[in-house]
């Protein structure tokens, strides 16, 4: 006969929620949701103290894994790696903004479903190339930007990682969720194959591409009707103050 199972702790869910609706800091978020966790799973101090111990062992390697590639990026931004992309990029007279984010969604959910999340990312993908040029298409195309539209570009950069990422690696058949989710259904009584978990994560994955490429699409649309509405109002003010041919001086 099964116990009844107790879902309290399951309230640390709700609390991670609410801390990043409240824009509260996710350590300290992460931190108050394992303590909240253990009390509603009446887990004792002492073995919640040696739970987190054991965490920070097994991790505290992370940190340099993560420190090195960011100083060999930024080493490469210090050499122009940034201003390479985008003169690169301005060389492509039909790329647009819209038009390289949905190129790098395809190639990102692509090597994402196939395991290679590692290829992709904000520190070694969008800040020193992926941004840059879809700033760079831009301004080949417009001239030169405003701060809003280049954080506009910015966001929709990294929008366009995350999404990919997030949707492509759902393919992938020895993901983390996957395995997560297989084990539960196990436990429950369901068994199901990870691999069929996999496959029904492509028609999400299509969605995605598929929505988010559209929203990238509206991107060009914007951007061409405020950007040369823009300069012809300015062509127009310019041509206005300039004198006539028979004017004195």
């Amino acid at each position: 006969m099964q116990s009844t199972v107790s879902l309290w702790p399951l309230i640390g869910v709700a609390v991670i929620i609410a801390g990043f609706l409240l824009r509260f800091n996710p350590m300290l978020i992460v931190a108050l949701a394992a303590i909240v966790t253990g009390l509603a799973a009446h887990f004792p101090p002492e073995k919640m103290l040696a739970e987190i111990g054991t965490g920070f062992i097994k991790t505290r390697n992370i940190p340099l894994i993560i420190l090195l590639p960011l100083a060999v990026i930024g080493l490469l931004e210090r050499h122009g790696l940034r201003e390479r992309a985008q003169a690169w990029i301005g060389g492509i007279k039909a790329a647009t903004a819209g038009r390289l984010l949905i190129v790098y969604l395809l190639v990102r959910e692509l090597t994402a479903a196939v395991g290679l999340t590692g290829l992709g990312g904000h520190p070694q993908m969008v800040r020193p190339l992926i941004a840059p040029m879809a700033e760079g298409a831009t301004e080949t195309r417009f001239g030169k930007i405003s701060d809003a539209i280049r954080f506009k570009l910015r966001a929709f950069s990294a929008a366009t990682d995350n999404v990919g990422l997030f949707f492509g690696e759902d393919i992938f058949v020895a993901f983390g969720a996957i395995v997560l989710m297989t084990t539960f259904l196990k436990e429950a009584g369901i068994v199901v194959e990870p691999i069929r978990v996999a496959v029904w994560g492509i028609p999400t994955a299509v969605c995605a591409f598929v929505i988010h490429g559209f929203r990238l699409y509206l991107l060009d649309l914007k951007l061409e009707r405020e950007l040369r509405g823009n300069a012809s109002v300015s062509t127009a003010a310019v041509t206005s103050t300039q004198p006539a041919a028979g004017d004195k001086a």
